[in-house]
């Protein structure tokens, strides 16, 4: 009863000429799957204050999230409400991480797709049972002022995950996860996450790409002034091996503090399983990469790993001022590793730079 009438909600809203707005109050609601759908007659506020908890039967949920929005220009999202996925009872469930190749993702609990001129601001996200907000053939989305929260052991629980979307801005949130707080995959043009805190979770991620046939190119992503704390990696690329042709360039990540992260650095070209097809080379072009004053402290001896492909190895890849400190237990070498990386260096360098890239 509840998801009908917030939908009969959004669609006498939505249908309202000039600006309107649809109100969760204060409370606690119970709810399935809902989907918002557009176009609008005008922009549309959709505020959340009360506390909403998802239904927690997989057969509640035929697509891929709880609560979607499509085809919306001029949508906010806001409110001080909590959305709560209860996926704690989904999640022994979820073999994604572990079978290998493809499965069904579970409900995200907001995905936009194929929205335009949005912005999701100041709500805290619980326990999702897939993704906490996906953000899909969009355009110019703002996400800003979030707390994201799941345990750090919640499988495939991403913070943001992004796709085929342009103009993207994710500032000034806190994202303690599962899985990717912040993750830009295929088709991604002009992503710009900025003070973002991350921990729990595998860090801000490019990728994976490479998994499926005509992925479209990523261009244009910029990491700056984020905190990344007790997280599994800190920046990590990664794709497929055996992936198709794409391209992977622009790409600056600046001003990033990592505190006990296993895997500050990361460019990854044999993502994926060991075998089949994944044992060819990437076909993923990576180039024109910048990592500008990026310090803390790491608890492994291999702070930088570059792993790029051996068909198209990766270039343009520049280090100025990268100052980590080791601080696991380790006897062996505090070290950059580099593998088929055309690498330059400049400023401080620790650990030091690889002795030689090829």
């Amino acid at each position: 009863v509840v998801c009908q009438n917030v939908i009969r909600t959004f669609r006498a809203a939505c249908d309202t000429p000039g600006k309107s707005r649809v109100v969760i109050p204060p409370g606690e609601f119970l709810a399935g799957s809902m989907v918002f759908v557009g176009p609008c007659k005008g922009p549309v506020l959709f505020q959340i204050i009360g506390n909403m908890k998802a239904v927690d039967d997989p057969s509640a949920y035929a697509e891929d999230f709880w609560m979607s929005f499509e085809d919306v220009d001029g949508l906010t999202v806001c409110g001080t409400g909590t959305i709560d996925g209860q996926g704690q009872n989904m999640w022994p469930y979820n073999n994604c991480g572990k079978s290998g190749g493809t499965c069904s993702p579970f409900p995200a609990n907001i995905k936009f797709n194929r929205v335009k001129n949005t912005i999701v601001r100041q709500l805290t996200s619980m326990n999702p049972m897939g993704f906490h907000i996906g953000i899909v053939l969009s355009d110019n989305v703002r996400a800003k002022n979030l707390h994201l929260i799941a345990p750090a052991d919640s499988p495939n629980t991403d913070g943001i995950h992004i796709s085929q979307s342009n103009l993207v801005k994710v500032t000034r949130s806190t994202i303690e996860t599962g899985d990717d707080c912040v993750a830009a995959i295929q088709g991604c043009t002009e992503v710009a996450i900025k003070k973002v805190t991350c921990g729990p979770g595998h860090g801000i991620s490019v990728g994976s790409l490479g998994k499926y046939p005509d992925e479209k190119d990523v261009r244009g992503i910029t990491v700056k002034n984020c905190t990344l704390k007790n997280t599994d990696n800190g920046i990590r690329i990664k794709t497929y091996a055996g992936s198709p042709p794409s391209q992977a360039s622009r790409m600056v990540f600046e001003d990033i503090v990592m505190e006990d992260v296993k895997h500050p650095i990361i460019i990854d070209q044999h993502y994926g399983p060991k075998s089949g097809g994944f044992l060819q080379p990437s076909q993923v072009r990576i180039s024109d990469v910048q990592f500008n004053n990026i310090r803390g402290t790491t608890v492994s001896n291999v702070a930088i790993e570059l792993d790029c492909s051996e068909k198209v190895p990766c270039e343009g890849i520049r280090f100025d001022n990268v100052d980590l400190k080791y601080s696991g237990e380790s006897k062996k070498p505090f070290v950059t590793t580099c593998s088929n990386a055309k690498v330059s260096f400049q400023g401080v360098q620790f650990p030091p730079p690889c002795p030689c890239s090829k």
